[in-house]
């Protein structure tokens, strides 16, 4: 009588788990309202890998693996590790403190432990493609479309601006849409009440300057002003970290959304973007 119990459980299991895997291997739903997030539930410290835990309790699809990677990513520098900008210092700037790998190949060799904004998203980004596909899938990337994937040029220097994938993504202030977009039709624009936690964020502030992050969440504050919670890379939090705007600072922020990741595999290395 056990045994039969157990072979019913374990029959039950594995045909629950395509589906249970199913529901994070697709583009991640909203209702189109306003995702709100209680300051109960927030933690008390910039740097800490709960994102999945904490803003992905009700997120289903790629934006639950997104924010599973940005704990991947935090990992590497739990107290921030850093942040600098500065493309002819010596050492140069690098995207992202750690060696970054798709597939188990580098994407660059860092030259720094700091870290900087869209450097920070894309290794999110990245780590969430290793999340996503499977080792079985992963041979037929293309060695054309990991090259344009590369964030440092073969002989080490850096990867200038709107050249292929990362260069897109690195640059001026619409990099997300940019690259997943109009580069590879990996994502789409969302609009801001339809924003999830794992969306890709391109803040334009005032000043005309940028960021690039990670939606967390809105809050409304104690003058019910609304607020925008990220992760990114910023010198407020010493490199990786959350923080928070409230969205008056902000002159646009444009909401991007990874929708068909395996477009890794067939998008065009030679397609124009409009910048």
């Amino acid at each position: 009588m056990k045994t039969k119990i157990i072979v019913s459980i374990i029959i039950a299991l594995i045909n629950f788990a395509p589906a249970l895997s199913a529901s994070f291997d697709a583009p991640t739903r909203d209702d189109g309202r306003w995702y709100y997030v209680l300051n109960n539930s927030l933690p008390s410290e910039a740097h800490h890998q709960r994102h999945q835990e904490i803003f992905g309790r009700d997120i289903t699809g790629y934006n639950h693996m997104v924010l599973k990677a940005i704990d991947q990513v935090q990992g590497t520098a739990l107290d921030g590790g850093g942040y600098f900008m500065g493309r002819d210092a010596t050492p140069p700037e690098s995207p992202i403190g750690h060696i970054l790998q798709l597939f188990e190949k580098p994407l660059l060799s860092p030259p720094r432990k700091a870290s900087y904004c869209t450097g920070a998203t894309y290794a999110a980004f990245v780590e969430t493609l290793n999340i996503i596909i499977p080792a079985s899938e992963r041979a037929a990337l293309s060695e054309d479309r990991f090259e344009a994937l590369r964030m440092q040029e073969l002989d080490g220097t850096r990867r200038e601006d709107h050249v292929k994938f990362w260069g897109r993504w690195n640059a001026d202030n619409t990099g997300h849409s940019d690259a997943l977009i109009q580069y590879t039709g990996m994502g789409k624009v969302m609009p801001p009440n339809s924003a999830r936690p794992g969306d890709f964020v391109n803040i334009i502030w005032k000043n005309n300057h940028g960021h690039a992050v990670i939606f967390l969440g809105w809050q409304i504050d104690a003058k019910g002003e609304k607020n925008m919670l990220y992760w990114s890379s910023q010198p407020a939090t010493n490199g990786l970290g959350d923080s928070q705007t409230r969205l008056s600072n902000t002159k646009s922020v444009t909401f991007v959304r990874l929708t068909d990741p395996r477009k890794i595999f067939s998008f065009d290395v030679d397609t124009s973007v409009d910048n």
